[in-house]
């Protein structure tokens, strides 16, 4: 066998596209061998789609996240959904979005004990990807909290919730009397995305909303949205949502944002919102 038939990129031909792969993380512009897929796109695939499964089922570090979260000075509460493992959680989705009894029983006790209420319940969970929240939930609160204490809001201990959904967030809420609630949470992983970071947050939260109720700030990591812009967004629609008494699809994001273009440093609008 010669030696070129042995290099990796023998027998591939370049996609006339191939420029492009420098502005986007997405699988484009490949190539091919044949008719086939080159083995290194192959390959890489595969170990994009073992990555986004091991997120899925990467236990949820919670000690290491409350440890951090005590070197701050923050206090923290461990809850677990009504999911007792893993295994139950991935196929009785309904058991995620609810805490457990024992849970919903010592949240009541807290509560109770904190006559109290706050302005913001902060919750945090595995959702399908454990690593976004080892990776993201530290810095993301710490930015947030930044902001939040700067402009008077009061905010609950974060409540970490084990095998849990997005709408676990709205009995959290509820039970603790916040006026809104948001729910840190591991989102679906993508092939080029194990680690994003959802946030979801509800006006006036209580069992049995739905997700037309919910803004949802996705995609919050290093690659994506940043933390401080995370906060900024999640920072607007509180405001809008005390202002207006609301949340979800009749909530738009409306945020103005400081870009390096403005020669002034004003603001400007989403451009998705501009007509």
């Amino acid at each position: 066998m010669s030696k070129d038939i042995d290099e990796p990129t023998a027998g591939v031909i370049d996609s006339p596209w191939q420029q492009l792969r420098a502005l986007t993380p997405a699988r484009i512009a490949l190539g091919r061998a044949g008719t086939s897929l080159p083995s290194r796109a192959r390959l890489d695939f595969q170990f994009a789609h073992a990555q986004a499964r091991d997120a899925v089922h990467l236990p949820f570090e919670h000690a290491a996240l409350r440890e951090g979260l005590a070197r701050r000075n923050r206090a923290s509460l461990l809850l677990h959904s009504a999911a007792a493992d893993r295994h139950v959680y991935l196929q009785r989705p309904d058991l995620g979005r609810r805490l457990s009894t024992e849970s919903a029983e010592r949240l009541r006790e807290y509560a109770a004990g904190h006559a109290t209420p706050v302005d913001l319940a902060i919750v945090v969970a595995d959702g399908l990807s454990s690593l976004a929240v080892h990776r993201h939930a530290l810095p993301f609160l710490e930015r947030l909290e930044e902001l939040a204490q700067a402009e008077g809001w009061t905010l609950s201990p974060v409540v970490l919730v084990e095998q849990g959904r997005v709408a676990v967030a709205d009995e959290v809420g509820e039970l603790l009397r916040a006026k809104m609630s948001v729910i840190l949470i591991g989102e679906r992983p993508g092939l080029s995305s194990p680690d994003s970071l959802g946030l979801y947050f509800t006006w006036a939260p209580r069992v049995g909303l739905t997700d037309a109720y919910r803004n949802c700030i996705s995609n919050v990591r290093l690659e994506g949205l940043s933390y401080a812009m995370a906060a900024h967004r999640l920072l607007y629609l509180m405001r809008e949502a005390c202002r207006r008494q609301l949340s979800g699809v009749n909530l738009k994001d409306e945020t103005e944002v400081a870009t390096l273009d403005d020669g002034d440093n004003r603001p400007t609008a989403n451009f998705l919102l501009t007509t």
